[in-house]
């Protein structure tokens, strides 16, 4: 197996790292966003689909991904689980993120979570899996440290919300987050804006970042991306 967390500094070295994500509507507004994004400096982006289905959004992928040729494309398949996701997937496809990594914060064994990591490095070993603990719109997480330290063995990057989309995380909630995951990357997958971005800089290494860099749901504010871009890239611990 591949270690998770050197694949993960493999692949974005050491720093911050800023994937925008895009509501895909079509593949023209995918490529158009992507190429948006690229253009500010971002490390790569996440197609995620609303009302479009798995099988549309991985047909738009993978031309996205063939368009930007060698740039981190992931995606985000809200009707499928992470297993189902790991199952079909291609090499193309350099993230999966799912919004419930079923980590259950009170069981020795993460019989679920075991699962998805043996699908994902017997068919996809090199992409990585962004996992949501204690995410916006799934079961409340009765004790936050637990669910990290389980989730660490089974992601290469935790993921985790405000309570809502577009609704910032508490800052405490993401220190103590990080404090217990360590070396394990954090990511942030809500409102995040350039304005707040340095409230969380010094507690998470990814920001998965939509509404607080939109100009509207479906397109990225080229401004913007560049203006969060750039205060990632400045910051220094």
């Amino acid at each position: 197996m591949i270690s998770r967390l050197g694949l993960y500094r493999r692949t974005f070295l050491d720093h911050h790292v800023v994937l925008p994500v895009i509501h895909v509507a079509s593949l023209k507004q995918a490529q158009r966003n992507a190429q948006v994004a690229r253009e500010a400096g971002a490390d790569g982006v996440f197609l995620i689909n609303h009302g479009m289905s798995d099988e549309k959004l991985l047909e738009i992928h993978s031309a996205v991904a063939e368009m930007q040729n060698g740039w981190w494309v992931g995606v985000n398949c809200l009707g499928m689980s992470a297993k189902q996701v790991f199952g079909v997937v291609s090499e193309q496809v350099s993230g999966v993120w799912a919004d419930d990594a079923g980590v259950q914060e009170f069981r020795n064994q993460q019989l679920y979570a075991e699962s998805v990591l043996a699908v994902r490095d017997s068919r996809v070993p090199n992409c990585l899996y962004f996992g949501g603990v204690a995410f916006k719109y799934q079961r409340p997480v009765e004790e936050l440290e637990a669910a990290c330290r389980a989730a660490a063995r089974y992601m290469d990057v935790v993921t985790t919300s405000g309570p809502g989309t577009g609704h910032a995380a508490e800052i405490e909630k993401i220190r103590r987050m990080k404090l217990t995951l360590g070396d394990t990357p954090l990511a942030i997958a809500s409102g995040i804006t350039p304005e707040n971005i340095g409230d969380y800089l010094p507690h998470a290494d990814c920001f998965l970042v939509a509404t607080g860099i939109c100009r509207n749901f479906t397109e990225l504010d080229p401004l913007r991306v560049r203006a969060l871009v750039e205060r990632v890239s400045g910051f220094e611990m």
